[in-house]
């Protein structure tokens, strides 16, 4: 009993194994000479939705107005009143420079006008003395011409050293630096005890925004697209700092002069945009899309669609759309009939992104399988048999 136990069970083990064999043999033999040879198309469904048509650039972020503090006087730093950051009013002290030579320089132009003042009185003095004499023909013309020449040289002299004290307290007054704006100090370039020397070019001391609520974008945009920017155009950027939001703006102005790096051809765009939440700050670098056409729900299609040629020979006959002759060319996009041939379909197309097309007409209903290419021979999905495969120590196909 045991005995043909032992050969049932035996007998048993080897028939499963000869099923195993024959299936392994069947899968092969289905998958190395069964695999039909026809081609498999790649398809994607015609979408509805809204259209963008855009051009990027960068830019950095700018104030909308600053003013540059600068000195008319050269001088020592005595006091800095102000920093970084903060709010200044129009004429507010920002610094003063030490005021010893400018206040020596005050009293010296005051000395010459009063001695300008006693040199014009004697002058006027002399010549009404002399004028009677003259008039009464005791002087002659020669003679008394001396003394009217120093009446105008003493009152021009006058003037001279008025004007001087008139620049003395200029220079004074010029020693202590005041704010010509409203607004924030967004740098500082000296400190006390530091000389400033104004010559043929002004020296920096403080640079005030006026207003940073109100930003502005320098934006590069190439030569290439630049036909597409307009005064008024939408923009919409982003900023390294806060890539999860998006800021808006609005093409203010576009400027005509070109600049050209490594024959690179480039033209600056100011883009005005709002910043009441200070979140945007001078010197950031944004990435700007200009808006330059939109389109609400509308059918698209891939551009890769509108590119697609069927192989030659085409295996199935294709069936043109009523109205359109046999080979008159046009857009068109190809679907897939029950049958498996390819069907011409021609469309009206509208704009591009690069992407995708707008197209208009009843002939591609929304969610319409059209096809963009053909998927290459080793993209066939792998059986669930793989396993045997790599057990008999064959390379998948």
């Amino acid at each position: 009993m045991k005995r043909l136990t032992r050969f049932l069970l035996r007998g048993v083990s080897v028939l499963v194994i000869l099923a195993v064999i024959i299936l392994v043999l069947v899968f092969w033999y289905s998958e190395d000479k069964g695999s039909s040879p026809g081609q498999v198309f790649q398809t994607v469904a015609v979408s509805r939705g809204d259209f963008e048509r855009s051009v990027s650039s960068t830019g950095t972020l700018a104030a909308v107005e600053t003013v540059t503090v600068g000195t008319e006087v050269s001088g020592t730093v005595e006091k800095v009143l102000v920093d970084y950051n903060d709010r200044v009013t129009k004429g507010q002290v920002l610094a003063i420079l030490k005021p010893d030579l400018f206040t020596a320089a005050v009293a010296d132009a005051q000395g010459a006008v009063d001695q300008a003042v006693a040199g014009q009185e004697l002058a006027k003095q002399e010549l009404e003395r002399n004028r009677p004499l003259f008039e009464q023909g005791y002087l002659s013309a020669q003679e008394f011409l001396p003394y009217r020449i120093n009446a105008d040289k003493a009152a021009a002299a006058l003037a001279s050293a008025r004007a001087g004290l008139t620049r003395a307290r200029t220079n004074l007054a010029n020693a202590t630096i005041r704010s010509p704006i409203a607004g924030t100090v967004i740098q500082r370039s000296i400190d006390a005890g530091q000389t400033v020397a104004a010559s043929l070019n002004t020296p920096t001391l403080f640079i005030i925004a006026k207003d940073l609520a109100k930003m502005q974008i320098e934006a590069a945009v190439d030569e290439t697209d630049i036909g597409q920017i307009r005064t008024g155009q939408q923009v919409r950027f982003s900023v390294q700092s806060y890539p999860e939001k998006t800021f808006a703006g609005q093409v203010r102005q576009v400027r005509l002069q070109p600049t050209t790096v490594q024959n690179v051809v480039t033209y600056t765009v100011i883009v005005a945009a709002d910043n009441d939440q200070r979140l945007l700050l001078p010197g950031m670098t944004a990435t700007v899309d200009f808006i330059v056409e939109t389109a609400p729900n509308v059918l698209l299609v891939p551009n890769a669609a509108l590119r697609f040629r069927p192989p030659a020979p085409n295996p199935a006959p294709a069936v043109m759309h009523p109205g359109k002759p046999k080979g008159s060319g046009g857009d068109r996009v190809f679907v897939l009939s029950a049958d498996g041939s390819l069907r011409r379909v021609p469309v009206v197309i509208g704009s591009s992104d690069g992407q995708q097309t707008v197209i208009t007409g009843d002939n591609l209903p929304e969610r319409t399988p059209v096809v963009t290419g053909i998927k290459p021979e080793g993209s066939k999905p792998k059986s669930s048999f793989s396993l045997f495969g790599a057990m008999r120590g064959r390379p998948r196909r």
